[in-house]
């Protein structure tokens, strides 16, 4: 019992991008890079958002929140990369290990959510434009975040709870930059199979019916663009989903990639690229795919700034 607690509670050796020692400053910089224009792009778009009347809609305080969630989840693993590849220390402790994997699991559930809501939004205000303003309604709009947020910590709080009773009597090596699930439940000795099964359950809960909300969103978005004959019309509406659209492709590209697969074909490779497409490439993303095409929140932007003479012009 005793040689099982301290193998529960030893520390974990995060190999990350050790492999390349050579690579390391270069690795060292582009994450910084990436880290920094992630935060500056989402902090931009949550104060554009928040000082322009205009923008107080709905559509913009999904997109808000979203940036808000995207800041904190670039900050769940990012800056420990940058630690360990400055220090060429890669340990993590037991506990902080579970810690970073409840809040990487938490945010990017409520990603995944708060994308559904997103959908729903772009259906009732296209599909249904008489009765927007009474079906997102204030109280509507924080009922939704507050479920996806109430609904995103619960499920990652289930698994990171059964995950804190395994016991890794083998290698406490995790060939990933941060403690991802996949990786961390190879390394247990302890038998997995409740856990799996619990997994795939809330794959299908937080994955398959969120996009199936935005499948049937957009579905009817596309049967409303198909019924308008302007031209003008249609592309206002592809360019205020097109954005959206792009988000979710990232992002459910990537997330199908590394978790829609049995433990065993995982393979740490792949998991590591994938994985920094969604933690590191489309929170970077994201502030730019929405604000380049949205010809508000560019005048939102530069109001910021009190070039008030662009937004004139």
């Amino acid at each position: 019992k005793e040689n099982s607690n301290q193998s529960r509670l030893a520390d974990f050796l995060l190999l990350g991008f050790s492999e390349y020692p050579e690579q390391q400053p270069l690795l060292f910089g582009l994450f910084l890079s990436m880290h920094l224009t992630t935060l500056l792009g989402n902090i931009l778009i949550i104060l554009a958002i928040g000082s322009d009347q205009h923008l107080h809609t709905p559509m913009y305080f999904f997109l808000a929140n979203l940036s808000f969630i995207d800041t904190c989840f670039t900050c769940t693993i990012i800056p420990k990369v940058l630690v360990n590849i400055h220090t060429q220390r890669h340990t993590i402790s037991h506990t902080g290990c579970l810690v970073q994997m409840y809040f990487f699991m938490a945010l990017a559930l409520l990603d995944d959510f708060l994308l559904a809501v997103m959908a729903y939004d772009r259906y009732v205000a296209i599909c249904l434009p008489l009765h927007y303003t009474a079906i997102m309604c204030p109280q509507r709009c924080l009922l939704l975040v507050a479920t996806s947020f109430f609904c995103s910590n619960l499920l990652a709080f289930s698994l990171t709870s059964m995950m804190a009773q395994f016991s890794f009597c083998a290698s406490h090596t995790i060939p990933h930059f941060f403690c991802d699930v996949t990786p961390l439940l190879k390394l247990a000795c302890s038998d997995t199979h409740t856990f799996q099964f619990m997994m795939f359950a809330e794959a299908a809960l937080s994955g398959v019916v969120p996009l199936t909300c935005v499948l049937v969103s957009y579905a009817h978005i596309m049967h409303t663009i198909l019924r308008i004959r302007s031209a003008g019309g249609k592309h206002k509406i592809f360019s205020t989903c097109g954005s959206h659209l792009t988000v979710i492709s990232l992002f459910y590209g990537t997330v199908f990639l590394v978790y829609f697969q049995p433990s065993s074909s995982y393979s740490a490779d792949t998991g590591m690229v994938a994985s920094i497409v969604y933690t590191m490439v489309t929170p970077m993303l994201n502030p730019f795919i929405y604000s380049l095409r949205n010809k508000d929140m560019k005048r939102a932007l530069w109001k910021l700034f009190n070039l008030g003479k662009y937004c004139t012009e």
